[in-house]
């Protein structure tokens, strides 16, 4: 399948540098309010649902007021589907893991995508992976474990599991981003995401519902608004910069779950993230520059530098490789 091109902007990485910053904002927003919303007693099932179909009028009637809905029109509602369904579970982990985890906790497994990436590629997709990447790969590895910490009982296991299956299935959404970007607008992959996503949490709905408080409702609301407008602003960022000159800033999402954790909670990361989080965020960068320069000097193979950032960290988050 041949790309279709893509439209040309100028590039500004000053204001891509300052949207991308935003994004992280809220997206950290969100998951603190996730985490907050979980407090309030409200199920992993209904927030999922509500996440999801709160997107669905906010694109679509920002789509109507631009004139833009034409963007929507698709060939490839399977293909739509089918990253629905893996993007949900991702979403599943990251709610999950934000719900159970320490807030630096969750940020910072969440970092992972970039490894799983890597190890889809080398042993599922059989691509060429060099001593620069498996590098990176053993790196990131070692700081999960520094910040796991065995043997310490700090984090739960459960935790530990989702936050790490996030990882591996927002790297797989990716490789689906990067497939539907080739004939899809990124708007578009967002809200079909939300249509089908909402509509397979429909199923679990009638076993969880149940009635909550004002302030619930209100926090499910800004739920739904600061993952959208992340996903917008992520999308924003790399029409006006490129991956490698926004990308670092992703990893400023840990100092925000911080001060969320240390505000609301009390909590203050411990001495294992301190040591650990450094070399995960150090083989991203490593394994981000050298995408970046393989997708200048050899060909773009690779599912971090030729539009799958677009994708959104939540579910799909974005980190590198990265949603919602």
């Amino acid at each position: 399948m041949t790309s279709s091109p893509r439209p040309q902007s100028r590039e500004n990485p000053l204001l891509a540098i300052g949207l991308r910053a935003l994004a992280m904002v809220m997206l950290s927003t969100m998951f603190m309010l996730v985490k907050l919303v979980g407090d309030h007693g409200v199920s992993i099932a209904e927030l999922l649902f509500w996440r999801q179909a709160m997107s669905v009028p906010m694109i679509f009637g920002w789509l109507l007021a631009t004139g833009n809905l034409g963007v929507l029109a698709t060939r490839r509602m399977a293909s739509h589907a089918g990253r629905a369904a893996t993007g949900t579970l991702g979403l599943l982990c990251n709610v999950s893991a934000a719900m159970l985890l320490p807030l630096p906790i969750q940020t910072t497994l969440s970092f992972t995508t970039p490894l799983f990436a890597v190890l889809i590629t080398a042993l599922i997709l059989r691509g060429p992976v060099g001593i620069w990447r498996w590098t990176a790969v053993i790196l990131g590895f070692a700081g999960v474990l520094v910040v796991a910490n065995p043997g310490s009982n700090h984090i739960p296991p459960l935790g530990l599991l989702v936050g790490l299956g996030a990882g591996g299935v927002v790297a797989t959404v990716s490789f689906q981003i990067r497939d539907l970007a080739r004939t899809e607008a990124p708007i578009a992959c967002v809200f079909w995401f939300a249509v089908y996503g909402s509509l397979f949490a429909t199923v679990l709905l009638p076993f969880y519902a149940q009635p909550h408080s004002l302030e619930a409702w209100l926090i499910l609301v800004a739920i739904g608004f600061t993952g959208t407008f992340a996903q917008f602003l992520i999308t924003a960022s790399l029409r006006h910069g490129q991956v490698a000159t926004v990308v670092i800033i992703d990893y400023t999402a840990l100092v925000w779950a911080t001060l969320y954790g240390w505000l609301i909670w009390d909590e203050l990361p411990l001495h294992s993230i301190w040591l650990g989080a450094p070399l995960i965020i150090a083989a991203g960068l490593i394994i981000t520059w050298r995408e970046h320069y393989l997708s200048r000097h050899i060909s773009p193979t690779s599912a971090f530098d030729s539009g799958v950032m677009e994708e959104f960290a939540e579910d799909g988050a974005s980190q590198p490789a990265k949603g919602t």
